[in-house]
Formats: structure tokens, sequence, C-alpha cells
């Protein structure tokens, strides 16, 4: 696997030796061998790996220096719980994340240079130096004279002292409970002024407050649900350390235990799914609540990225938009991670568009234009309202689920945290993705919000043509649908053919022509010219208003609820 970029085996069992196997792994960017069995010294090939900076080695048996490591780009670096010994190469002490605690170093990690050499003052230390000595050995002299006996206090003056220093004590001590109370009162009259801290008296409070009034205004017909009683503060991490949490968690903590019940515990029939992260339980509670929930494979997760799952469920437990699913609850005990959704009862997307048996169950035009409406709404919410954006990365119609009426809601948002990240992104996430992932990821590896923008018309194309993004049944030509689709999509009669069979020619021929043109500008292979989503969503609007009741049959009952007038049916534009 020449073209390897990303390579973890950790929390196994492996043991004995490394092979010098990277001189031909040059594009490795993650290393992660951590939690497992491994005695040897570094290979010396590891010394090749020109694209690596991240190297996790903790918690195993090697052994020898770390001589190897000097050179590497490396960024983070853990090599705790090992037997290494000799020095640490001055050279590593620049790594910006670098954990070595464990093992039988000679030195830590050594200082950084000063930018410019100068001579200590000569006075000052100096001075302080001899007068602290000095005063420490009068005090050594004064002692020995009292033991000798010649120059003692009397009985008398020992009685004085004692007397007058008790009664100084109790004077401070005094006016000490006299500050606390007042200082209590104060308080109190704060709190009770106004039930909260007063606008303006934290830093970046009227920012804060700024900034929800004008995301209130953006989305000002969503109300979020009343947060739960849960603040987690402190997550122990397996290094021994502890991570700060940036944000309470607003979601339900359940137990492994409740999930197991109310899954059978995990049993097959109960599987409605499975992701690069782990399958998906209908979860059945004895209160009659249905759930769908995410039992997260852990070895889906590096070391770092474990550690971050309650920081990525408290951010995903804030998203908060009707054409998202909701994150209702988390489980994280015994090792387990588990996420607890909504659960959305018509299936997926994907399913009914190229799963469908019965034919009389296809979806109508109609349908398939609120679909693609309400998910364009779902990520102009993580791009342009969440604040900082959220990419979502994964986007395809496996993960928009559909209720009963067919509204769709938009499910994994914010797993991209617990995935790897973007230097090390070809993983088990991408590989069921790739018909759905833009140009410039397969060359960079990095995926944005206009990656996103690119995803969703290839949607917008299953939409239109029924057809999967990536079809090897298919002939050569036809098998990639964006490349067969693209050049067709502003010649009217080839897209009239293009159509889904399924619809039996059912739809508005004006409306089709508008949806193929808001494909295109999605689907355009520079980043920089497919527009932001708000413009996508505005665009589907006005094709809903315009859409014409005109239908091709006389039997259609397809078309949209209102005829707009002939003067407004201007051409859509961005």
């Amino acid at each position: 696997m020449l073209s390897l970029n990303y390579l973890n085996v950790s929390s196994n069992a492996l043991s004995q030796m490394i092979g010098d196997i990277f001189a031909t792994l040059s594009d490795l960017g993650t290393v992660d061998l951590s939690f497992n069995n491994f005695s040897m010294e570094l290979p010396p090939s590891i010394g090749s790996l020109s694209k690596l900076s991240s190297l996790f080695l903790q918690n195993n048996q090697l052994t020898g220096s770390l001589n190897a490591l000097v050179g590497l780009p490396l960024d983070t670096l853990n090599v705790a719980n090992n037997n290494f010994s000799g020095s640490i190469p001055h050279e590593l002490s620049s790594i910006h994340n670098f954990i070595y605690d464990g093992n039988s170093f000679d030195n830590g990690p050594a200082p950084h240079p000063p930018a410019s050499t100068s001579p200590p003052p000569t006075g000052s230390s100096s001075s302080h130096h001899h007068s602290a000595s000095g005063s420490h050995n009068k005090t050594r002299g004064s002692a020995k004279e009292n033991s000798d006996g010649h120059k003692g206090l009397t009985a008398g003056a020992i009685v004085a002292i004692t007397l007058g220093s008790a009664l100084g004590a109790v004077i401070v001590l005094l006016a000490l409970v006299f500050c606390i109370r007042k200082q209590k009162r104060k308080e109190k009259g704060a709190r009770t002024s106004n039930g909260s801290l007063p606008l303006g008296i934290t830093n970046g409070e009227p920012q804060m407050q700024e900034q929800r009034v004008k995301s209130a205004a953006v989305i000002k017909d969503l109300n979020p649900r009343p947060a739960e009683n849960v603040t987690i503060e402190r997550v122990p991490v397996k290094s021994g350390s502890v991570k700060q949490m940036k944000s309470p968690i607003t979601s339900t903590p359940y137990t492994v235990a409740a999930l197991q019940s109310a899954t059978n515990s995990f049993s097959q029939e109960f599987i409605i799914g499975e992701g690069s992260l782990g399958r998906v339980y209908k979860a059945d509670f004895s209160n009659g609540k249905i759930m769908a929930v995410k039992k997260i494979d852990n070895s889906a997760l590096s070391l770092q990225e474990e550690d971050n799952f309650l920081e990525a469920v408290s951010n995903m437990s804030r998203l908060r938009h009707p054409n998202i699913v909701t994150l209702s609850g988390y489980c994280a005990e015994h090792g387990q991670r588990l996420l607890v959704y909504e659960y959305i009862e018509k299936g997926n997307l994907h399913d009914m568009l190229h799963f469908a048996e019965d034919s009389s169950k296809a979806l109508s035009w109609n349908a398939r234009v609120r679909i693609a409406l309400g998910t364009a709404r779902a990520l102009e919410y993580l791009h342009e309202v969440c604040l900082p954006s959220v990419v979502h990365r994964n986007f395809k119609s496996a993960n928009i689920l559909l209720d009963e009426e067919l509204n769709p809601h938009l499910s994994d948002c914010g797993l991209a945290a617990l995935t790897p990240n973007t230097e090390r992104q070809v993983s088990t996430q991408m590989v069921g993705s790739f018909g759905y992932s833009a140009p410039e990821f397969a060359l960079s590896g990095v995926y944005t919000v206009k990656s996103d923008v690119y995803s969703f018309g290839v949607v917008m194309l299953e939409l239109l043509t029924g057809r999967k993004p990536l079809d090897s049944s298919r002939v050569r030509s036809e098998q990639s649908l964006v490349r067969w689709a693209t050049p067709q999509l502003h010649d009217i009669d080839a897209l009239a053919k293009m159509v889904d069979p399924s619809l039996n020619g059912m739809y508005p021929a004006k409306s089709l022509s508008r949806f193929a043109d808001i494909i295109a500008l999605c689907v355009q292979p520079e980043p920089e010219f497919r527009p932001p989503m708000s413009e996508v969503v505005q665009a589907l609007v006005r094709l809903v208003q315009r859409a014409s009741v005109v239908k091709r049959r006389p039997s259609d009952e397809s078309g949209f609820g209102h005829k707009t007038p002939d003067h407004e049916a201007i051409d859509m534009s961005f």
C-alpha cells in the first residue's frame, strides 16, 4: 500500500518487532502503534517518513533511543510508558505536543536557546544571595548563644511576649471575620438585584449576546430544546492528564445497561444501518420511546479521537434545525461510546431511490424538490449559521433520512470531529463516498464547505436521474454519474432522456430545467465557482415559487399547488 497516508493499529495485542517497512511508505502522515506489545528499537526506515506529522508509540515495550526520529516534521509525538533510554535529542524539544514520561531518559527535553545571550546582572543576584546567607548565619549564631545560656531571655520577658502574641492574633482574627462577612453581603446584593451577572461585566459577553441575537434572527422559527442538567467540566484521558471541556453537554447521558436493554443486547435483528464508525440499532425503550443508537466501534477511533468524544458530543448536541437529525443522548462508560438520535421512521433517501421494490411508492417530482430544499437548508445552517462553520464531510443520499411526510433530516452532522482529520482523511469513512467526493479532495485530501456543495450537487443528480453516483453495472461511459450527466445538463432534449424513468414523465418541464441549472453550478470542478449554500437555498425556493402546474400528461397530479403569473416567471440566476 505505497500510497497509505494514515495507519492506526492501536489497542491490539501486536507483539515482537516492527519490521523495517517504512522506506516505501513516504506518504504516511499519521502512525498510531500505541497500546500494543511491541518490543524492539525503532527501525531505521522510520526516519524516511518525510510527511509524518503525528506518531503515537505509547504503552509498548520499545527500547533504545529516539535518534531515528530526528529531522521528521512531527507536531505530535507520544512515546510514554516504554523502555526508551539515553538522552532525548535536542531537536525533538521543538515538537508542539511531546509526551515522554514513563521511560528511562537521562534528561528532559532541552530548553529552547535564548534569543540573545547577555551576561547576568552582576550586583543584584549575588548580593541577594550573600545577604540571605548572612542572615541565616546570624540566626544560627543567636540560637547557639541561647543554648549556652549566656544571653538568653528572662522568664518574665518570655511570658510578656507570649501574651502579646496571643492578643495580636485575636485582633487579626476578628478583623478577618469582619471582612469576610462584608464581602458576602456585597455578593448577595449583586445576585439578588439581577438574577445573573449584568451584561458587560464579563469580558466578551456583549459579543456573545450579539451573536445569539443574530442567530435568532436567521432561524427565528427554531426554538432550541431546554438544556439537560448535565455539565461535564473535566474529562479524564488515557495519558493520565485532565482535559478541560469548552462547553457543557446538553443531551441526556445513558447507561450501557439501558441501551443494551432497549436493543436486546444489540442483537442482529435491531440493526437498521451501518457506517464507518459502527452500526446503528433501533432502540425500543420501556416508556414507549423509540430511538436510533449508533454504537461506535473503538477501532475506528485513534487515541486522540477517543479523548475528543465528549467534546464532539457537546458540539453535536447544540445543533438544532428541523432538517438535521437531533442528537438526544450519549453514553461514555465502561469503554463504550454510543450516540442516541431521534428515530426517523421512513428510512434513507438512497434506499428510497435505488432499492424501492414497489414502483408506485416512487418519489414524485414535488417530493424530490422538497427533499433537495430541506437538505440545502440543513447545509446552509451548518456552513453559515454555526460559528465556526461545520463541514459535514460525508454528505450523501444514505445520510438523508425521511420521515412519514417525506421531510428530509440530515444525519451524522458533526461526526467529522470523530473521524480522521483532513490530512489523514482517506479512511473507511470515505470508502463508500467516492462518488460524492469533490475533485479537489482526491488531489489534496482536504474537505471544505465547497466540497459539501459538490456532494449536494451529486445528490441532486440522484434525485433527477434515479441513478447511483457510481454504478459499475452500466457501460463504462455511464458509470460515473457526474461525468456522464454534466455535459447534458443544458441540453433540453438530453435532459428529458436523463430523468428518472420512475417519474413516468410527470414533472413540470421548466422546473426540471432550473433544477439542472442548480446542479451544474454545484458540481463545478473548481471549488471557487460553486455557490454558497445560502444561494442554493434561494434558487430552490424560487424554483418552487415559479413552478408551473402545466403537466406533461393530463393524468399528472404531481404539479405544485399554484401557478406563477407569466410576468413573474423570470429566469433563475445566482
